[in-house]
């Protein structure tokens, strides 16, 4: 009995002795998982990977379990359902009526990952509200998307890290004559 209880308390030391995993924020793989939700969102490609083959985003390697390693190998999940939901509301957004007011330079990619109307003065009073609405509707959406992805990849406190990688994709695969704000707070015309 103690020579069973000996193995496996051996065991489970050895397993868990086997397993070193330092969390650290993936800059490169949430880099490429922004740009092809972006890419999705206002781009030119409808499938660019949101639902890919590997709709869970996972990396699975049955050797890791037994492997030491430096860091844990990362693939960000862009495929959870309420991120699609939400990539499918703004990208249904944006082709029925952002687009436009991003074209006319009414609207802008802001420095916080957000947007922005710049000149309200260039609309009557019906657009006027319409764009209002249209803002608030997109930011809440972009926000529920970088607290989502932050969530779906099991790390609430990189919400902030993914914002800030998503407001270089949004200024990044904005399209010429679009508007956007640069670090210091200033708007420039891409």
């Amino acid at each position: 009995m103690k020579r069973v209880k000996l193995l496996m308390i051996s065991s489970v030391l050895f397993i868990t002795a086997c397993v070193t995993i330092n969390v650290y924020f993936p800059a490169a793989e949430a880099e490429d998982a922004a740009s092809k939700i972006v890419n999705k969102i206002i781009g030119e490609d409808d499938n660019a990977g949101i639902d890919g083959d590997n709709p869970q985003g996972l990396n699975f390697n049955p050797l890791s379990f037994f492997i030491s390693s430096a860091h844990a190998e990362v693939n960000i999940n862009i495929s959870s359902p309420a991120i699609v939901e939400i990539t499918n509301r703004m990208k249904g957004r944006y082709d029925s009526s952002l687009k436009a007011y991003l074209d006319k330079a009414v609207i802008g990619f802001s420095n916080q990952g957000f947007i922005e109307i710049l000149d309200a003065k260039k609309l009557g009073l019906k657009d006027r509200q319409k764009a209002k609405k249209l803002v608030a509707d997109e930011n809440r959406d972009r926000k529920a998307l970088y607290r989502e992805l932050a969530v779906a990849n099991g790390h609430p406190d990189w919400e902030d890290a993914i914002q800030n990688v998503f407001v270089k994709q949004w200024r990044k695969q904005a399209h010429a004559g679009w508007k956007y704000q640069d670090a210091s707070g200033t708007w420039q015309t891409k």
